[in-house]
């Protein structure tokens, strides 16, 4: 009998309360329409704990809800034992890269850490997603059309 690799991503923003959630749930939504659920763990967290316990932001709930995701996430801290739980550890923007190059333990730990504009195939000349937090209903659209974009290839890799 075959025995399905699963993949486990933790995908990682400075609050853990706009974009990374959101990508946590884009994903799954995705992975599930498309019969992956089994092969897959996703989760999200932050390199700022400040907002750990809160649910994710009203105005991000609102736009992903109207694209029929659901985000139930409460915000939590990246610790340095998702190093060792998570097989990729997937950055919005260069921040948050260089500090979960700072957090990891060891050279293997680091090699697990990506960015996601490496993702991006119909938005390459986004570098990073952008923080929405402080911008207006536009800002989180932007947000979850890159992270449908790299949310795709994701699953594309995962076949």
């Amino acid at each position: 009998m075959e025995t399905k690799k699963i993949t486990r991503i933790l995908f990682v923003c400075l609050g853990n309360i706009c974009r990374s959630p959101a990508a946590e749930a884009m994903l799954r939504m995705v992975v599930e329409r498309e019969g992956l659920a089994d092969r897959v763990v996703i989760d999200s967290a932050g390199t700022y704990g400040g907002h750990a316990g809160e649910r994710s932001d009203v105005r991000m709930r609102r736009a992903a809800a109207a694209r029929g995701i659901e985000m139930p996430h409460l915000a939590r801290q990246v610790r340095e034992t998702d190093f060792d739980k998570f097989d990729m550890l997937i950055a919005m923007d260069d921040n948050n890269y260089e500090a979960l190059f700072r957090l990891a333990p060891d050279r293997a730990a680091q090699q697990k850490i990506y960015r996601f504009r490496e993702f991006l195939r119909h938005n390459p000349d986004w570098s990073y997603i952008p923080d929405p937090y402080y911008e207006g209903h536009e800002g989180f659209e932007l947000v979850l059309d890159l992270l449908e974009d790299g949310c795709a290839t994701i699953v594309e890799q995962l076949r």
